[in-house]
């Protein structure tokens, strides 16, 4: 692969070289000479057909050495190089990033909770090429785990299989499943465990393939399911302890649900681009659509929307290395934010493309039109939007009073994690799956440090432009006022024990997503700014993403953005001509 040269100022930092690096093998989608390319992947899913070759493409660039710790020969070693590398694929296809990341998807529980000798069998098997898969959802269960039925009995040989798993994605084409089956009548979370289970290994006829399903999106994906019966494993099928598979399913969905982000940011790259592409030559009324003020404006805000996520995902992937103990927050405001807002990001941008929005291969292939409706599946796997909500709602109350007494030095504060999180050139561990835990006692590292960055804004101040820093102050001040506000209302709230929250819950629990992703927006650029581009270093694009995130609360001021909206718009066409990615971080995408 060849490596890309930087100017001092817009050096690639570590964690992106590899993802660098493969963005330039691949070449640029819009390159039919490419074999991962827009007219090639538009073709497969007119036919809905599964992505074989691009897969095999995948495999000669070694892309599965990602899923395996490097503890077991593999290379993955933290999440915010895992991150880069799934928007590399995501920005060209969300079927073949899906299709592909499911293997990872199938690996978690036994990075979580198997043996050594389970890590290595899973571990060989991936790095042989062969294809894995999660299989948890069950056909009239949803997301209500406990409720499912399959069953795995135990006996004299180990245990026998009976039931079935549906809709799974690579049900079919997979050759290893994890999967999550009922070992006990117990009416509690201790019913369940996880298997690993591999095809070639059961015997002929103890399983069976039930049909693809017809889906709006991502129609080149393997969605189908698979039936068992009688089908014999071992015990040494069994990930962990009988009776573990919630508890390690879980914790592995705080991994993916994260990662889910960064497929949401590689399609809405796509998206803007093949819009920007589009206004950028289409005239109107005597003009080209994108000197239009509405056209103009709300494409500056997509492109405020994908900075927002993307500090979201790059701060939030980097927090996966500092402080796992906390993702059963982090990773469902990660799932719950960046899906939600840039589904809706890409609606606001269809307006823009007009009728060619509505025809299949009019520009670009059809490909903004495909982005559109793949991308719209991302908010409902591993957990909804409701499940991630009432993730975050049922541990308010701790996590308000753990700030209450951070805030009044009544508990302690790791602030180097809180700068580990935040600096972009602080060098992390590799990721540590054991310190994984289902509950974040309180802890959420970006809220609870938001007197440290109101003391950094205070010192940096003074060496920003006068203009931004007032504007910046005003917006702060509503950001820490949201904050104290949120506190009062969960504070008074009543909070019932159990799974079921009111629906006012759940709008405090959309308000506090709000808040931390302006946190991780504040932060990342008073640690990083000087390693930015001129426009992001000065803090405009700071002054629009607070307003963006605060208009939830009151609406936005429309003078405040039309004073920065134009670098927004000049920033982002500078971006798109030099082929960058849309990110705070230096990112240079394949010309050719």
């Amino acid at each position: 692969m060849t490596l890309v040269q930087h100017t001092s100022e817009t050096k690639t930092p570590a964690n992106y070289i590899a993802a660098e690096a493969l963005e330039q093998a691949l070449g640029n989608p819009y390159n039919e000479e490419n074999p991962i390319n827009f007219a090639e992947i538009m073709d497969l899913d007119e036919r809905e057909v599964y992505p074989s070759e691009m897969i095999e493409e995948l495999r000669n660039h070694k892309f599965e050495q990602y899923y395996v710790p490097t503890q077991f020969g593999g290379k993955l070693r933290n999440f915010e190089e895992f991150l880069a590398l799934g928007r590399v694929l995501s920005r060209r296809d969300l079927s073949l990033a899906i299709t592909d990341a499911h293997t990872f998807l199938g690996s978690v529980g036994v990075w979580i909770g198997g043996s050594k000798e389970q890590k290595q069998r899973m571990a060989d098997a991936i790095l042989a090429g062969r294809q894995g898969c999660l299989a948890v959802t069950e056909r009239h269960h949803g997301s209500d785990l406990n409720a499912n039925t399959m069953r795995a009995s135990s006996h004299d040989f180990g245990y026998e299989l009976n039931g079935e798993k549906w809709p799974i994605n690579k049900a079919t084409m997979t050759d290893i499943l994890c999967a999550i089956v009922r070992t006990n009548d117990a009416p509690n979370s201790r019913s369940l465990s996880l298997f690993l289970i591999e095809k070639d290994k059961l015997a002929e006829g103890s399983y069976e393939h039930l049909d693809k399903v017809l889906t709006l999106g991502i129609r080149g994906c393997d969605i189908s399911g698979i039936r068992f019966e009688n089908a014999r494993l071992g015990f040494e099928d069994l990930i962990g302890k009988e009776g573990h598979g919630l508890e390690l399913t879980l914790k592995g969905f705080q991994i993916t649900r994260s990662m889910c982000a960064g497929l949401s940011l590689g399609a809405a790259d796509s998206a803007l681009r093949s819009v920007l592409r589009f206004v950028d030559t289409r005239q109107l009324y005597g003009t080209s659509v994108i000197n239009l003020p509405h056209a103009r404006a709300t494409l500056a805000q997509a492109y405020i929307d994908l900075l927002c996520a993307d500090a979201l995902a790059i701060f939030g992937s980097r927090a996966m290395q500092a402080v796992p103990g906390q993702f059963s927050i982090w990773s469902a405001i990660m799932k719950y934010w960046a899906p939600t807002r840039l589904e809706t990001t890409v609606q606001e941008l269809s307006v823009i493309l007009g009728s060619r929005f509505y025809f299949r291969d009019e520009h670009d292939n059809g490909i903004f039109q495909k982005i559109m409706r793949d991308n719209s599946i991302i908010s409902l796997f591993d957990g909804s939007t409701i499940v991630n909500l009432q993730a975050i709602g049922l541990q308010f109350k701790q996590l308000i009073k753990r700030q209450q007494k951070v805030r009044n030095q009544e508990a302690p504060f790791e602030e180097a994690d809180l700068w580990n999180i935040l600096d972009l050139e602080a060098t992390q561990q590799d990721f540590d799956f054991n310190r994984l835990d289902l509950f974040a006692k309180g802890k959420n590292t970006a809220l609870l440090g938001w007197e440290s960055l109101r003391e950094r804004w205070e010192v940096q101040r003074s060496a920003t432009d006068s203009l931004i820093a007032a504007d910046l102050d005003l917006l702060i001040a509503e950001v820490e006022e949201q904050l104290f506000a949120l506190e009062a209302k969960v504070e008074d709230a009543k909070i019932p024990v159990g799974q079921t929250l009111p629906p006012a819950i759940f709008e405090l629990a959309k308000d506090y997503c709000q808040l931390h992703v302006a946190t991780l927006c504040i932060g990342g650029w008073l640690v990083n700014s000087d390693r930015m581009s001129p426009w992001l270093a000065e803090g405009a694009w700071l002054v629009l993403a607070l307003d963006r995130l605060m208009s939830r609360f009151r609406p936005a001021d429309q003078e405040r953005l039309s004073r920065y909206a134009e670098g927004a718009a000049q920033h982002m066409l500078q971006q798109l001509h030099e082929n960058h990615m849309f990110s705070l971080v230096p990112f240079q995408l394949a010309r050719d």
